[in-house]
């Protein structure tokens, strides 16, 4: 992960205690439970912020490993399962060079991490979660798409990304990418067996007007 977006994360969203969101996401709720092989499955997130997924995979009995850029996240995040005697491998680290051997996980989750690089970085992280999983182990990749209203609202930065967004949802952040579809074909290209692949768009309800639009896809790491 770049400097900028590295810095960013630490010092002016964990490090002042922002997003330490408290329980998972129902999107990853239902990936897990749709794709684990066990209820011991090994599962690693990148970009694990401050641990709520993370603190549901415990829970429940996975073997949970996270990851995330920011010491500050990682470090309250183990203070959280830790205050309720659970038990998960989480470390300060990059995407994409991730500090865990090969085929080490049955399910890994990304919801916006990897968004945060550069495309050519993004290649990189998309190829070390593969390097990581077992063959057949399944990835959630979730990341905004070029339909977003925000791609619009920030500067052209380098490696694609979109810097400085000042409105919407997204307003404050310091750099992002919106992939296009053709993108996702280079991401999940050779040693992927994509099984879903949706944008989804969410309008507001009396203008219609477009207010977010992100990629959700499931692929498989293929033998």
């Amino acid at each position: 992960m770049t400097g900028v977006a590295s810095s960013w994360w630490e010092t002016e969203v964990y490090a002042e205690r922002r997003q330490f969101n408290r329980y998972p996401f129902d999107s990853v709720v239902a990936f897990v439970y749709t794709n684990a092989p066990s209820r011991d499955a090994r599962i690693l997130e990148v970009g694990c912020g401050a641990g709520n997924n993370c603190w549901f995979a415990a829970r429940e009995g996975f073997q949970i490993s996270g990851l995330d850029i920011s010491p500050s996240a990682i470090a309250f995040a183990r203070s959280r399962l830790a205050d309720d005697g659970l038990d998960a491998d989480l470390r300060v680290g990059d995407v994409t060079d991730l500090p865990f051997p090969d085929a080490s996980f049955d399910l890994a989750i990304d919801r916006y991490a990897i968004a945060y690089v550069g495309f050519s970085s993004a290649l990189r992280a998309v190829a070390e979660v593969r390097r990581v999983l077992s063959p057949g182990g399944r990835f959630l990749f979730i990341a905004p798409s070029d339909s977003n209203r925000a791609l619009g609202d920030g500067e052209d930065g380098p490696d694609g990304l979109t810097l400085d967004i000042t409105t919407g949802p997204l307003a404050g952040t310091r750099q992002i990418h919106f992939f296009s579809r053709g993108e996702l074909d280079e991401l999940f290209g050779a040693g992927w067996d994509v099984r879903s692949l949706e944008r989804i768009d969410i309008r507001e309800d009396r203008a219609g007007r477009l207010v977010d639009s992100q990629w959700r896809v499931v692929a498989a790491r293929a033998a």
